[in-house]
C-alpha cells in the first residue's frame, strides 16, 4: 500500500541522496551524481533482500511489517558484475520531487539526474571467503537506507558484512515487491508519533538480528561480531535495541537523542557517541548523553547530515550553482567535504575494527 506524499522538515530529517564529485549532462538535462568510491582493499559486492514480520502490524498503514534491505560485502571479484544504481527508477522519480521540499535549498526537479547514480556495490558479486563482522545500520528519521551508502560501502570494502535497513513509513521513499510505500509524516513528528516511530525501528532493528541467519551471505557472517550503527533518529533506535541484546558487540550513535526512554544506563556493549559542532540540536544531544558511558567525539565545522551522503554530495551541488552557502552550512557544514568523508569513515571503522 502506498502512503501519502509529504513534505519532512526539522532537524531529524533528511532524504536519499547521492554523492556529486563533477557535473556531467544527464539525457535529461539534470546533472548526473556520483559517489565517492569506498577507500577499502576489497571490492564490493551488493545483494537487496525483502523482509516481513507476519508477527507484526505496520503501524502506519496495517497489514504485515515489510523492510527492504541493502547488503554490501567483500567480493572476491566484481568482473562481469554492474554497478547498482542507488535509487530505483520509482524511488528516483519521487525523490526528485520530494527533494527541494525535504529540505529547502537543495536542486529542483529536472536539475539532478537521481536516476543515474551509481553505487560502487556489484550486484550479485561473490563474496570473498571467510566469516566476517555484521554491521547493521538504520537511517535519519524520514531517510531512506540508501543515505547511507558511502559509509556502508567503505565499511564493506574493508572486510565487514553491512546490512542497510529501510523503515517504510516514515522513510521518505522505499520501493517493496507490494509498491513503493513513501513517508506518511506531516512536518516534524509530535512526541507519539516519534515513540511510534523509534519503537517500530527497534522491533525492525530486533527482526534483521534475528533473521541474519536467514539471509544471503548468512554463511559468510560472524555472528558472534555483530554491530549497530544509525544516524539521529536511527541512532536511538541502535543504542536501545542494543541496550537488551546480548547478540550486539558495540554500537555507533551518530547525533541521535537518548532522552526518548528511561536512559539506557545499562548498556554494557562499547558506545561511540559521535556529533558535529554546528548542530542546532547540540544542547539537547549533549544533556540526553549525560552520564553515558562511552566514547564520545566531536565532528568539527559539520552539522547533522554531514554523517550522511549529504556530507560529500551537498558541497558539489553547491561549487556547481545548485546549492547555495547558506542551505550547505545548514546541512553538513562548512568544512572541506573531503575532510568530513575521512574523520567518519576512520572513526567508525576503527572503533568497530577495535570492538569486533
Amino acid at each position: 500500500m502506498t502512503s501519502r506524499r509529504t513534505l519532512l522538515k526539522g532537524t531529524l530529517f533528511g532524504s536519499a541522496a547521492a554523492l556529486l564529485p563533477t557535473a556531467a549532462p544527464a539525457s535529461d538535462g539534470g546533472s548526473i551524481p556520483r559517489l565517492p568510491p569506498p577507500a577499502g582493499p576489497y571490492p564490493v559486492g551488493m545483494r537487496t533482500v525483502h523482509l516481513t514480520d507476519p508477527s507484526r502490524t505496520d503501524p502506519w498503514v496495517g497489514g504485515v511489517r515489510e523492510l527492504m534491505l541493502t547488503v554490501l560485502y567483500p567480493a572476491r571479484s566484481v568482473h562481469g558484475f554492474s554497478r547498482a544504481r542507488q535509487l530505483t527508477p520509482v524511488e528516483a522519480r519521487e525523490f526528485a520531487g520530494l527533494a527541494p521540499h525535504v529540505h529547502p535549498g537543495l536542486p529542483q526537479p529536472g536539475t539532478v539526474d537521481w536516476g543515474a547514480v551509481l553505487t560502487h556495490g556489484h550486484v550479485g558479486a561473490p563474496p570473498l571467503p571467510g566469516r566476517r563482522p555484521v554491521l547493521v545500520y538504520s537511517p535519519g528519521g524520514g531517510d531512506s537506507r540508501t543515505l547511507g551508502t558511502t559509509l556502508a560501502e567503505d565499511l564493506a570494502s574493508h572486510g565487514r558484512v553491512v546490512v542497510l535497513v529501510d523503515h517504510p513509513g516514515d522513510a521518505s521513499q522505499v520501493e517493496l515487491p507490494t509498491g513503493l510505500r513513501t513517508t506518511v509524516l506531516l512536518g516534524p513528528p509530535d512526541p507519539a508519533t516519534f515513540r511510534t516511530m523509534v519503537d517500530t525501528r527497534i522491533a525492525d532493528l530486533q527482526l534483521v538480528l534475528g533473521r541474519l541467519s536467514d539471509l544471503p551471505l548468512a554463511r559468510f557472517m560472524d555472528s558472534r561480531r555483530i554491530g549497530l550503527y544509525g544516524h539521529s533518529a536511527g541512532g536511538t533506535a541502535t543504542v536501545y535495541a542494543a541496550r537488551d541484546d546480548r547478540r550486539v558487540g558495540a554500537v555507533v550513535n551518530l547525533e541521535g537523542y537518548l532522552d526518548l526512554y528511561p536512559k539506557p544506563a545499562g548498556l554494557d556493549q562499547p558506545l561511540l557517541l559521535f556529533r558535529t559542532d554546528g548542530f542546532d540540536g547540540a544542547a539537547r544531544v549533549e544533556s540526553s548523553w549525560a552520564g553515558l558511558p562511552g566514547r564520545r567525539v566531536l565532528l568539527p565545522d559539520a552539522n547533522h547530515w554531514a554523517f550522511t551522503d549529504y556530507g560529500s554530495l551537498v558541497p558539489r551541488l553547491q561549487a556547481s550553482g545548485l546549492v547555495t552557502a547558506t542551505a550547505r552550512t545548514a546541512l553538513v557544514g562548512p568544512g572541506d567535504p573531503a575532510v568530513t568523508l575521512a574523520a567518519v569513515r576512520r572513526r567508525v571503522g576503527t572503533f568497530f575494527a577495535r570492538h569486533l
